[in-house]
Parts: C-alpha cells; structure tokens; sequence
C-alpha cells in the first residue's frame, strides 16, 4: 500500500511518521468481528480517528458465518461511527473484473451515504477505468460516468464518457466521436 501510494506521487509515509494516518492490517481469520469493532471504536475514542477506511469488506464478510449477523454488525458499527462524525469508506471488490456477470457478495448499498462504482472497461484495445456516483442521499450528483485514471502523477477523473453506451457491463459499445483522449503519464 506504501509503495502504490508513493507511485501515484502520495508522500503517506510522511503521514504515517507525523501521526495524522495510522495503518493497521488485519487477518479476518486471526480477529473476531466483535474485536473489529472493539479496535475501531478504540481508534476513535482513544486516538481521535475522523476517518475509517475498511478495505475490503470481502475480508469481514468471509469472518462471519451468516451473511445477515454481518449486516447487522455493520450497520451498528456504521451508525456509531456516524454520531461520533467519522467518515467511513467501505471498500468492495466485485466477483469478476469485465463483463455483464460481475457480482457484489454482499449489498450494503441501503446502508451508505454515497455510492461510488468504479469499473473496468474495454476500448479501443486497452483495459481503462470508470467513475460513476450511484447513490448520493444529501443533494445533486452528476450522473455521468467518467474515465478514471491512475499514474505516477495521482488521480486523474476525466470528461464524461458521452460516446460510449454499456460501460457499466464491461462491454461498451462506441457511439461516435472520439474514443478516449489520448494517455498521458506512465502508469
């Protein structure tokens, strides 16, 4: 993770040195979901953490047992974190990387705020990526899908893909007019 964010220019170890990001691995096979949230909500109480990422939720899934203790474990985790003003990001990968068959394990949709989809793509013969917001509760969001891109130079969001239909199979299909712009930056 250390290595991926410094290729993307993102001094974290900096962050890490100075105390403003902690990062903490964690083995589902090793930590109870109990101990999980113990941890987190120690993270927020004893050390002031605002935000929590939890990357995957594939991991917390596969601790539980049944799949309906996990949603209600989460929600009540989720619920805490927003009183006490955390953000939370879940993060969760998709069975699949391309195609119209790609499937969430879990659907936890009903229980977020803002839902972001990032999916992979074919076009014009290379692998790219999208960014759409899904689910947006407070106010307006776009609802264009964008190309996403990520190099050594950051996180590049770029126009939307108006000549494109199907995107969010994995098949699109082009309508007219450019493809994508052309790449800049190594990636």
């Amino acid at each position: 993770m250390r290595e991926r964010a410094a290729g993307m220019g993102m001094d974290l170890e900096a962050q890490i040195e100075a105390g403003r990001v902690q990062v903490q691995q964690v083995d589902p096979a090793e930590l109870a979901p109990g101990q999980f949230i113990s941890r987190v909500r120690q993270a927020v109480e004893e050390e002031g953490a605002r935000l929590v990422i939890i990357d995957s939720l594939n991991g917390y899934l596969n601790a539980m047992p049944e799949e309906r203790f996990l949603i209600i474990q989460l929600h009540e985790l989720l619920m805490y974190l927003s009183q006490q003003g955390v953000v939370t990001l879940l993060l969760v990968a998709q069975h699949g990387l391309v195609g119209p068959e790609m499937m969430t394990p879990v659907d936890v949709s009903y229980l977020a705020d803002t839902v972001l989809l990032l999916r992979y793509f074919e076009a014009a013969g290379e692998v790219c990526q999208s960014l759409s917001v899904m689910k947006k509760r407070r106010g307006y969001h776009e609802r264009s899908l964008r190309q996403l891109r990520l190099s050594n130079t950051g996180i590049e969001v770029g126009e939307p893909l108006h000549n494109f239909q199907g995107v969010l199979t994995g098949v699109p299909q082009l309508l007219g007019g450019p493809s994508l712009p052309s790449r800049t930056g190594h990636e």
